[in-house]
């Protein structure tokens, strides 16, 4: 037998031996499930996170932070409550209509996350103004009309400055305040609360185990970041959203 007849019969018994040893441990493995292929065909966003990793609390003094009570009047004038959330996942912001800056930007991510979860009913939305002088159920409405907010449980809500900003800074600890030597009048945060079905102030964990307590509504998806190198949020939120509908 030539020396090229006993190349080719080494590596007949190469794959004859890989066959025999490894192709059934293959074939176990992906029948228990060990090997998976993961598709995704749907426009929802489905959760990075495994079912076993839940979603943080906020803790004051080891209690977790629940939404206090509250009572507003809403774009279409009706008297929303705290109680017309529960049962439902939802996210809080404080904006005002007039608000030249960060208020458009995170009013447009906000509907992104509406078109995302179209149709379930148990998400929503609560829009609080911090300028309740000028935005009337009326002036809101026409707000809600302009960005094409169309989810029901989308709560754009005015009523008594004095209780809108201390559920802003006390209730949420999102910061709001009049300042008439700033842009458009007033300062407020970036920021969107989540909360889950229960009325709790919910997130995940950070590289460093700590809640992130709050996710920035500013940065779109589409920019992935902003001016200064921070990374978008919304991604994050539609995925912790996704998780806690699942609860």
């Amino acid at each position: 037998m030539s020396k090229t007849n006993y190349s080719y019969v080494g590596i007949a018994l190469v794959i004859l031996v890989f066959g025999i040893i490894f192709i059934p441990r293959i074939v176990d493995r992906i029948t228990n499930k060990d090997v998976t292929r993961e598709e995704s065909r749907s426009k929802n966003v489905s959760t990075q996170l495994s079912d076993e990793t839940k979603l943080a609390f906020l803790n004051i003094n080891g209690t977790p932070k629940k939404v206090p009570d509250f009572s507003f009047t809403d774009q279409n004038g009706n008297t929303i409550t705290n109680k017309d959330y529960d049962g439902k996942v939802y996210l809080v912001e404080f904006f005002f209509t007039t608000c030249p800056t960060i208020c458009p930007r995170m009013n447009s991510n906000l509907v992104q996350i509406q078109k995302n979860f179209e149709g379930i009913d148990n998400f929503g939305v609560a829009s609080f103004t911090i300028n309740p002088k000028n935005d009337t159920p009326e002036v809101l409405k026409a707000y809600a009309e302009k960005y094409g907010i169309t989810n029901p449980n989308w709560h754009l809500m005015t009523g008594e400055q004095e209780a809108i900003y201390k559920l802003a800074n006390e209730g949420f600890n999102l910061y709001t305040a009049e300042d008439k030597t700033v842009e458009g009048g007033f300062e407020h945060s970036g920021n969107f609360a989540l909360i889950d079905k229960n009325g709790f102030i919910r997130s995940r964990f950070d590289n460093y185990g700590n809640p992130m307590i709050f996710y920035n509504g500013i940065i779109s998806e589409e920019e992935q970041y902003d001016d200064e190198g921070m990374k978008e949020e919304i991604s994050l939120l539609k995925e912790d959203i996704a998780k806690l509908l699942k609860e």
